[in-house]
Order: C-alpha cells, then sequence, then structure tokens
C-alpha cells in the first residue's frame, strides 16, 4: 500500500490521542483508510443506550473528496436507510476538505439527536416520523434495544 498522506496519519494520530466523546474510531492495521466506529446513542434520544457499528473509508481522493461512511448496525431513522447510507450534507455537496473525520463522526452523532424527515433517505420512516413521531420515536428505540445495546454483540 502506498505511504499515506500526512493529512491522515495526523487524523489518525489526533482521533487516537483525543478521541471524540462517545465515539471509538480505530483504523485497521493492514489499511489504515478502512475505520471501525462505534458510536454511543446520544442521550434524550431513542438511540440512548445503543451503540451503533459504522465503517468509514477514506477514498484516494481524500481530502478532496469526503469519506464513505454506512451503518452496519440496524437503526430506524429517516435519514439512514436500510443497506446503513446516510443522507448528511457534508458527506456529499456539502463537502470541503477544511472537514475531517472527526467533524463527520460528530455531525453524524448529532444527526442521532436530531433526526430530519424533511431531507430523508428512507422515505417510510420518515413518513412515519412525520404522521406520528411518537410512535416513530418508539419504533426506533425498540430497535436501538434489540439491535445496539452493547451485550447484543
Amino acid at each position: 500500500m502506498a505511504a499515506l498522506p500526512k493529512r491522515i496519519t495526523k487524523e489518525i494520530e489526533r482521533l487516537i490521542k483525543d478521541p471524540v466523546p462517545g465515539i471509538i474510531a480505530e483504523p485497521h492495521e493492514d489499511n489504515l483508510r478502512y475505520f471501525d466506529v462505534v458510536i454511543a446513542g446520544p442521550t434524550q434520544s431513542p438511540f440512548q443506550g445503543g451503540e451503533f457499528k459504522l465503517e468509514l473509508f477514506l477514498p484516494e481522493g481524500y481530502p478532496m473528496e469526503p469519506p464513505k461512511v454506512r451503518f452496519l448496525t440496524k437503526i430506524y431513522h429517516p435519514n439512514i436507510d436500510k443497506l446503513g447510507r446516510i443522507c448528511l450534507d457534508i458527506l456529499k455537496d456539502k463537502w470541503s476538505p477544511a472537514l475531517q473525520v472527526r467533524t463527520v463522526l460528530l455531525s453524524i452523532q448529532a444527526l442521532l439527536s436530531a433526526p430530519n424527515p424533511d431531507d430523508p433517505l428512507d422515505n417510510n420512516v420518515a413518513q412515519h416520523w412525520k404522521d406520528n413521531e411518537k410512535d416513530a420515536i418508539a419504533t426506533a428505540t425498540a430497535w436501538t434495544q434489540q439491535y445496539a445495546l452493547p451485550a447484543s454483540k
């Protein structure tokens, strides 16, 4: 594998030395562009108490192009589809090379705290959220209990 750009090396060092609260991001030993990520479900959200596994990959074009990120843990969220893809502007058209892996992870954590059914990736979940938010939150909480509890590993 080609040597990593200095920028990626610095980001990895910072993630290890100064981890983001509630987020673990560890690069694979055999491919430092590929990270195993665990995001703790934010308090005061239907995802509280859950540990959500994600994969994050830094493409060759990084930082000029955004990282590829997806959820591996099932989650009931209007901005995350059944394949784990995430609808987040900074992963698409609002990406900037000034952003870093930690910024992306913090943004995903914030998305868990504030689902946005008006910009959905899963239209059925978004419609459920709009039609009956209380019931959608109950479903999201049940999915967290079923799929994301630390004991369910």
